[in-house]
């Protein structure tokens, strides 16, 4: 049996697309980034105004998996298509992708909805520090 091994490399223009993708698969009810769905074009203008210091595609053998990024405020964000759940494919990135971008201190913002995440989060050591609360007008 070959295993597969998990790779990072950087964001380019042929992954806007599986990105976009992969973005409407989230459930809508746990994001924190955003209440909508974009559409391509805004998406687009997204992903090239580079919003992240680091922004990587996860791959699991020859395959897009997910991706993972690391924002100006050291904040973490890793999402992998549902089929890639459960197989440690996350805690492994996450573990390679701080290995090669080190920082003293990381950040996960999760929704308080989001049980996977925050177990997931919690399981590769960070802990709880606040719940961040907000009005709109």
């Amino acid at each position: 049996m070959v295993q597969k091994i998990i790779t990072l490399r950087d964001v380019g223009a042929s992954d806007f697309r599986f990105l976009y993708n992969m973005l409407k698969e989230r459930d809508s009810n746990v994001n924190i980034s955003h209440k909508k769905m974009p559409n391509y074009t805004d998406h687009l203008k997204f992903v090239n105004s580079k919003p992240y210091s680091k922004w990587c595609i996860i791959k699991f053998g020859n395959s897009k998996v997910g991706s993972i990024y690391l924002s100006k405020n050291n904040e973490i964000g890793l999402f992998l298509k549902k089929e890639f759940y459960g197989k440690d494919i996350g805690s492994q990135s996450l573990i390679l992708f701080m290995n090669v971008n080190p920082k003293k201190r990381y950040l996960a913002n999760v929704n308080p909805k989001n049980k996977r995440s925050l177990e997931f989060f919690k399981k590769n050591g960070f802990k709880l520090i606040q719940h961040t609360l907000e009005l709109e007008n």
